[in-house]
């Protein structure tokens, strides 16, 4: 119980101080950024800021630069840099108010609010203007302030554009995710001259500068690494060298400190803080040994500074550094955002389609329903008597003393006309003695009734059509669907098989980078792993691949390497499941008369999951037009496919594409087995096409059905014959000019069953060739037709490598 108590108070003392620790920073972020506080306080420092003993670019560089991007601020900015001078010299400040006085009245006479290129030039006009002022109230300019004040006007037009680059970073509506390399030494550069305005300033003998300078390099090393913490104290170094030329060691110490400290940053904060102390002793030593104590104590400062920074700061800090942790998370975020959008707007657009779909197919009218059948007669029999009852002078008895015996007559009449194509004598009889003119309602009855005939034809064509459309929208809307789960496809967590992967490798002595498992379903799994190798000898399908086999039970092989080009680099491998079938393929083919072009066209394609599909198309006739129209289905075929369309949607697309695209009758066959290589199923869909055969063993089994040649006509029920073959089946498809080449053969289809029983060789290649060459023997050697056979051996998969078992991982009890 008083546990309970303990964590309930430990738990509200930590939300408090989360809840003033949000709102200590947003009231932080609001003076200084929101109310510019930030920029006034860099102003004062940059007025301040002089190099090579007289040369102060900086101040109106800076106020140019707030000028463009935060107008609302420049008074403010103006004032900070008005007193940063005077804080310095009053020539400094006289400086700076004239040059700030010309940028003003330029920028305002030449409006140039939105217009930067013309802001560094005035920069430079401001400062060439202000100095040759000053000095020439003093003396005349000698060549060496010639050459100085063309050198200050020169680095105030650079600086601009650096500013430029750096200053809006500190800008609250940023929300760029990475910064660039530019941009960083941008803002390097600017701290550095933000440094400057400090020299001078110093606690108990230390400068105020040098320990903020390490203090930057501290974090920027910690944060970057050995590239960016050299860089800095290169930057650093070099910028307060300018300032004061006894400054000029201090870049060896920063460049040499940030580069001990990125490398040694796996130690922590503690690792850089000893980075910085062994640089400021090793570049102190060359020195005079009277500035080893002062730096010292300058480095220690540094560090305890950095030592007290909140982790917080850092970690927003590296959001925006390119290499590290947190900055790799936030373009991971980012991607994902992009990811869910594109999600989102695919399953918009399938929605869509879906929609489209149901409105095609709509509600169906059953053409059993009695009341549709009693509707269709009253209508039939309304557009008769419009013609033939309503001039009639016995009108009056027949439809309504006499109305159930005349409905009933011609009702009568309409059903034999419609089933037996005619009336009986006995039928014509009966309806002359109630009718006194039967021959005229006789002969209109039969001209309605051909009109209603070619109504209903259309009419079901119509709707066949509105099916066919809303069963291609459907499939469009499946598969767009299915991306758009694919698109939003995370990495699924598998803590377990993760740890024994990474335990397996630790033991195989495999140095591993990264591991990500995205799929452990069986029969499709996907693992992606980086690892280092010295020198790749396959290590992925001779050692890795058998041990995720025996881990996973189930057979895994290497699917992509990319491999390192240098020793010792890191590879790229990606795993997944192996199919538990293979096919070895052989083809045969001949076009009539010998000829080069066939009717007869073929294709074997790869549709993913595990799926392998084989095609045969023939052509209606001979010559290149019939393997123009073979060609053409199966490429639509394949296109078709190949988007996951299921099997039976693509082929009614592609009969109602050729049905359309032509009045020519041009008509085209299909044969086509699709076979799952995990399961070995197989599916066969045949068109127009010649029965296929099935060899197991000592047994033969046939494979046909009965549909149309694709083209024939716009509407047409496709077959699926469904089989499940074993390891060593062979599967034979073939055009009709193998299957009815054969001449004196009474029975085609139990001859082709013995030649292919009798074929003693394993080679599909030679069963295909054998095939081929024996039904051209029995035409003596002439080719009447164009031929092609295809025969798929299904094999066992047998890996190259078997599972290699190694000691069970065991978690340790938490």
């Amino acid at each position: 119980m008083m546990k309970n108590v303990a964590t309930k108070e430990f738990n509200g003392a930590v939300t408090k101080w989360n809840v003033l620790h949000t709102r200590v920073n947003n009231r932080l972020k609001e003076l200084l950024i929101d109310r510019g506080w930030l920029l006034m306080v860099v102003g004062v420092l940059l007025g301040r800021a002089v190099i090579l003993s007289g040369i102060s670019p900086f101040a109106v560089a800076f106020f140019a630069t707030v000028w463009c991007i935060h107008r609302k601020n420049a008074l403010k900015v103006m004032f900070a840099l008005l007193i940063g001078a005077l804080s310095f010299s009053l020539v400094q400040s006289a400086f700076v108010a004239v040059s700030l006085i010309v940028f003003l009245m330029l920028a305002a006479w030449f409006h140039s609010k939105e217009n930067h290129v013309k802001i560094p030039l005035f920069v430079f006009i401001s400062i060439v203007l202000s100095r040759l002022f000053l000095f020439s109230i003093v003396h005349p300019l000698t060549s060496y302030e010639w050459i100085l004040l063309f050198v200050e006007g020169v680095l105030g037009t650079v600086l601009v554009l650096i500013f430029m680059q750096s200053l809006p970073l500190l800008s609250p509506e940023r929300f760029k995710p990475t910064l660039k390399n530019e941009e960083i030494v941008c803002m390097i550069i600017l701290i550095s001259s933000i440094l400057t305005g400090m020299i001078g300033w110093t606690v108990y003998g230390a400068a105020v500068e040098h320990v903020f300078a390490r203090y930057f390099v501290l974090i920027l090393s910690f944060i970057g690494g050995a590239a960016i913490g050299s860089t800095v104290g290169v930057v650093a170094g070099l910028v307060l060298s300018l300032a004061n030329v006894a400054n000029m060691y201090q870049m060896g110490v920063l460049a040499f400190s940030g580069l001990l400290g990125g490398l040694l940053k796996e130690g922590k904060k503690l690792g850089v803080s000893v980075g910085l102390l062994i640089g400021t002793l090793l570049v102190g030593i060359y020195g005079e040994m009277g500035d080893v104590l002062p730096s010292i104590i300058e480095s220690s400062i540094a560090i305890a500074l950095f030592m007290i920074t909140p982790a917080s700061w850092f970690r927003q800090l590296a959001r925006y550094i390119p290499g590290t942790t947190e900055n790799t998370k936030e373009q991971e975020q980012y991607l994902q955002k992009i990811r869910n959008v594109t999600a989102k707007r695919v399953e918009q657009f399938s929605d869509v389609f879906g929609a489209l779909s149901l409105s095609f197919s709509g509600p169906e009218q059953d053409p059993l329903d009695p009341s549709e059948a009693t509707r269709e007669t009253d209508e039939f029999l309304s557009r008769v008597t419009e013609q033939t009852c309503q001039s009639c002078f016995m009108k009056e008895r027949c439809w309504e003393k006499e109305f159930d015996t005349t409905y009933t007559l011609m009702e009568q009449m309409k059903h034999q006309m419609e089933q037996q194509g005619g009336l009986t004598v006995a039928r014509k009889r009966t309806f002359e003695n109630h009718c006194i003119r039967s021959g005229k309602v006789v002969d209109v009855m039969q001209e309605t009734l051909l009109d209603v005939n070619a109504h209903k034809k259309l009419k079901q064509q119509v709707v066949d059509s509105k099916r066919l459309v809303a069963d291609q929208l459907q499939g469009v809307s499946e598969v767009m669907d299915d991306f758009a789960k694919e698109i939003v496809k995370e990495r699924e967590y598998h803590e377990r098989q993760e740890k024994q992967i990474i335990h397996a490798m630790n033991q195989l002595g495999i140095e591993l980078d990264k591991l990500d498992i995205y799929q452990l379903d069986k029969g499709n799994i996907d693992i992606e792993m980086t690892a280092s190798f010295y020198e790749y000898r396959g290590e992925g399908a001779k050692l890795i691949a058998p041990v995720l086999s025996d881990i996973l039970n189930e057979l895994v092989v290497v699917k992509k390497e990319e491999l390192s080009p240098f020793p010792n680099g890191y590879c790229a491998l990606t795993f997944g499941s192996a199919r538990q079938f293979t096919l070895d393929i052989g083809v045969a083919h001949a076009a009539k008369g010998g000829g080069l072009v066939s009717g007869d066209s073929y294709t074997m394609m790869e549709l993913g999951e595990g799926k392998f599909a084989l095609a045969i198309s023939d052509g209606m006739g001979n010559g290149s037009r019939a393997r123009e129209e073979s060609e053409e289905t199966l490429r639509l075929l394949q296109q078709i496919l190949q988007t996951g369309i299921p099997e039976h949607i693509a082929i009614k697309s592609i009969n109602s594409i050729l049905s359309l695209r032509t009045t020519e009758e041009i008509f085209a066959t299909l044969d086509l087995a699709i076979i799952n290589l995990h399961s070995a199923a197989v599916r066969f869909l045949k068109i127009g096409s010649t029965p296929s055969f099935i060899k197991r063993g000592e047994e033969m089994l046939n494979v046909e059905a009965s549909n149309l040649p694709m083209g024939m006509i716009q509407e047409f029920d496709v077959d699926i014959v469904k089989e499940q073959l074993k390891a060593g089946d062979y599967i034979c498809m073939m055009s009709d000019g193998i299957f009815d080449g054969p001449t004196h053969v009474s029975n085609p289809d139990r001859w082709v069953r013995e030649k292919i029983q009798s074929i003693e060789s394993e080679d599909p290649q030679a069963i295909a060739d054998v095939l081929l060459e024996e039904v051209i023997r029995t035409r003596s050697g002439e080719i009447n037709d164009d031929m092609t056979v295809i025969v798929a051996h299904i094999k066992k998969n047998t890996p190259v490598w078997s599972s290699i078992p190694l000691p069970e991982y065991e978690a340790k009890p938490s």
